[in-house]
């Protein structure tokens, strides 16, 4: 087996490009995988991202997607995480002189080193969440992927989700929670993953102001010109506090951070504000993962990448990989809104029956949600 080399400037966001996420026949979310053909000493293996696997985020839950599916296959698992861009493809290396089977790697920040790795180990399954492997994809001066939306390695399966659908509802609710008329996001890092999720928002609280003959305003994100807040990586700390603050000193209510642990900092400048401001978690259900947070959560955009994962490992332990891009949809269940939990008393009364009715007028195609960075 070839151990692949690393990339000349792998740390830097100029050379990973920002991959298309505009992919020709997509699959759904395979289902009824037989996994009874797997062999005992298949390997399923996974690379987080530098926000590591304790972000009660998309590295977590990736992870938590892995373990289900070695334990249902009754297999064992590898995993490595990533302290920096650095770490992405020596820990890739570290996997395949393991054995590993299958790796599947968490994040866009990984395309590069993925596919590098894929190409040189055609023997060896990759997977890689919120990237298309679209020959890496490219940047045209509008800031848009300009990929040929065509996975480039046979070996190499995207998992993606069209978190947009999800986030519409967000912003919906939000719109319907504000006090001032005024919400906001923000994000990590400008790519394809992240404004995916602002684009959805957006639109969320555009129909919202349409239905209800209201004027909510959204800070943070234009999606008309695709500029807005970004503090520049996923690390919490204070380029994302004080984005967060940015937003509530233009009366912002309502806050969806988009960007993995950026949510800890949104989270302390409002509760620094003590104003009765709220915040949307994304990935998983925030919730579940995060008790500190609870006070202040009024939902979560979920972007099932446990689903994902597992669905994937088990197909690759039965033979039934292949490099079509698995896609999380309301649909397939793959994305979607959580409860208000807490917050379920204090929204309007009628909130839940509006969401279920606009999620099945998303799923029939009576609601078009749209996104430059939706899977397609």
């Amino acid at each position: 087996m070839t151990l692949t080399s690393r990339k000349t400037g792998l740390a830097g966001l100029a050379t990973l490009g920002v991959s298309a996420l505009l992919l020709a026949g997509c699959s759904a979310a395979p289902t009824g995988t037989n996994t009874t053909k797997a062999a005992s000493n298949f390997l399923p293996c996974m690379v987080s991202d530098s926000g590591g696997f304790d972000d009660h985020s998309f590295n977590e839950i990736g992870l938590q997607g892995l373990q289900a599916a070695a334990k249902s296959l009754g297999v064992k698992e590898k995993h490595v995480e990533s302290n920096t861009n650095d770490d992405y493809a020596p820990n890739i290396d570290s996997l395949l002189g393991q054995g590993c089977n299958l790796i599947v790697t968490v994040g866009f920040l990984l395309s590069s080193a993925t596919d590098a790795a894929a190409k040189a180990n055609p023997d060896v399954k990759f997977a890689i969440v919120d990237d298309g492997l679209d020959n890496e994809g490219a940047t045209g001066k509008d800031g848009k992927p300009t990929g040929d939306g065509k996975v480039d390695v046979a070996n190499g399966k995207p998992i993606l989700f069209d978190t947009a659908q999800a986030a519409f509802l967000a912003g919906y609710a939000a719109a319907s929670y504000s006090k001032t008329g005024v919400v906001g996001t923000f994000g990590g890092i400008q790519i394809p993953p992240v404004t995916i999720f602002m684009d959805g928002f957006v639109e969320g609280v555009q129909y919202f102001d349409k239905v209800k003959s209201k004027s909510v305003k959204v800070v943070g994100w234009d999606v008309t010109s695709q500029t807005g807040v970004f503090t520049g990586g996923f690390a919490a700390g204070v380029e994302a506090k004080t984005a967060a603050q940015g937003l509530l000193d233009q009366n912002a209510d309502v806050i969806m951070p988009v960007g993995g642990p950026i949510y800890q900092s949104a989270a302390e400048a409002i509760k620094d504000k003590k104003n009765g401001t709220v915040m949307i978690g994304v990935d998983a259900d925030v919730y579940n993962t995060d008790k500190s947070v609870r006070d202040i959560l009024l939902t979560s955009v979920q972007k099932r990448v446990d689903s994902g994962v597992e669905a994937v490992v088990k197909a690759a332990a039965s033979g039934d990989f292949n490099n079509t891009p698995y896609v999380g949809t309301l649909k397939n269940d793959g994305v979607g809104l959580a409860p208000f939990h807490d917050y379920a008393s204090k929204v309007d009364s009628n909130l839940s029956k509006e969401i279920a009715d606009i999620k099945a007028k998303i799923i029939s195609g009576d609601i078009k949600v749209t996104s430059a960075a939706t899977p397609k």
